[in-house]
C-alpha cells in the first residue's frame, strides 16, 4: 500500500503499474453493487458522448463488464477512480453489480490514476488535460517536469496543453468541443485575448488549417509591425525573423519573442514558474554534471 508521503511510480509505463498490488494470497477482483458507488469528484473527464455509451452498454449485455474498474472504498460504500464509462453503460444495460478492484488510495493518487487512465485510452479533450494537469500543480505541488514524466508525456507537452488555460473562454470552448485543434488555439494565442474570439470565427468559419491559421494571425500582427517601422526603420522585421522566432518557441518549449533595434536586437524569453525558470537555465548553459 502505498503511503500518503509516497508517490507510486511508472505512470507511464500503463495503468497496471500504478496500482498498489495486494499480496498475491488476495483476491484481486471483487463484485460490488452498483448503487453504492458515488461518482469521483476529481474525475477530470467532463464529457461522455452518448452514442459510445450506447454501444458499450450492448456489448455489456452479452459479455459482462469484462475489465473491473478501480473504487477506493470511503465510509459509506466506494468511490470511483477509474472506469466511470463502464459503470455509466453497466447502469444502462441494467446490471446491478460490477467487477472491481478496491485500493485503499489517496486523493492525490485517485485524481493521477483517473488523469492517466483517460490519458491513455485518449478520452480527454485538451481542455480538460490542461485542467486536470493545472489541479496536480495547484493542489499537490507537482512541478511541470515531475508532472510530465508521471503522465507519459513530454515536458514542453504539457507546458503547452497548461497555456490553453490563458486563451479567451470562446477558444477554450471551441477546443473542447474539437472545433479547433491544439495547433490552432496555440496560434490564436499570439493574438491579443479579447482579439481571439473574433479571430476565431473567420478560422472555424473559413474551415482554415493550422498553418493558414498562423498565417492569419501573423498578417493580423503585422500592421503593427509596420507602423513601428515607419517610426524608426531600425524596427522592420527581417522575412525570416517569425521563423527563428517560432524555432526558439519550439526548442525552448516557452514563448519567445525578437526585436531588433539600431544596434542589434534583444531576445525575451517569458516563464511562468520558478521550475520552468531552472529548466530554461539548464537547457541554454547545460546542467550541472
Amino acid at each position: 500500500m502505498t503511503t500518503q508521503g509516497q508517490r507510486p511510480h511508472g505512470l507511464g509505463r500503463g495503468l497496471a503499474a500504478l496500482i498498489p498490488q495486494r499480496p498475491a494470497t488476495t483476491a484481486g477482483a471483487t463484485e460490488i453493487a452498483l448503487d453504492r458507488i458515488s461518482e469521483n469528484p476529481r474525475q477530470p473527464r467532463q464529457r461522455l458522448a452518448d452514442d459510445a455509451l450506447a454501444t458499450l452498454a450492448a456489448s455489456i449485455r452479452e459479455h459482462g463488464v469484462i475489465q473491473p474498474i478501480l473504487v477506493t472504498e470511503t465510509l459509506d460504500g466506494y468511490r470511483l477512480v477509474a472506469g466511470e464509462r463502464r459503470v455509466r453503460a453497466a447502469r444502462m444495460a441494467g446490471l446491478e453489480r460490477i467487477p472491481a478492484v478496491v485500493r485503499q488510495l489517496a486523493d492525490r493518487e485517485q485524481l493521477e490514476l483517473a488523469l492517466v487512465e483517460n490519458l491513455q485510452r485518449e478520452d480527454l479533450d485538451p481542455m480538460e488535460a490542461a485542467r486536470a494537469y493545472r489541479q496536480l500543480i495547484d493542489e499537490f505541488a507537482f512541478s511541470q517536469e515531475d508532472l510530465a514524466s508521471r503522465v507519459g508525456r513530454a515536458r514542453s507537452t504539457v507546458a503547452n496543453t497548461l497555456r490553453l488555460l490563458d486563451l479567451h473562454p470562446a477558444v477554450q470552448a471551441a477546443v473542447a468541443a474539437g472545433q479547433v485543434s491544439e495547433g490552432h488555439a496555440r496560434a490564436l494565442g499570439g493574438l491579443l485575448t479579447e482579439a481571439q474570439p473574433r479571430v476565431l470565427d473567420l478560422v472555424t468559419e473559413g474551415d482554415l488549417s493550422v498553418r493558414q491559421a498562423e498565417e492569419l494571425v501573423r498578417r493580423l500582427r503585422e500592421p503593427r509591425q509596420a507602423i513601428a517601422a515607419e517610426a524608426d526603420p531600425a524596427q522592420a522585421r527581417d522575412p525570416d525573423l517569425d521563423r527563428v522566432e517560432e524555432d526558439l518557441r519550439r526548442a525552448l518549449g516557452t514563448k519567445v519573442r525578437l526585436a531588433k533595434s539600431r544596434r542589434g536586437g534583444r531576445i525575451v524569453i517569458e516563464y511562468y514558474s520558478d521550475e520552468e525558470l531552472s529548466r530554461l537555465y539548464d537547457r541554454l548553459v547545460g546542467a550541472p554534471s
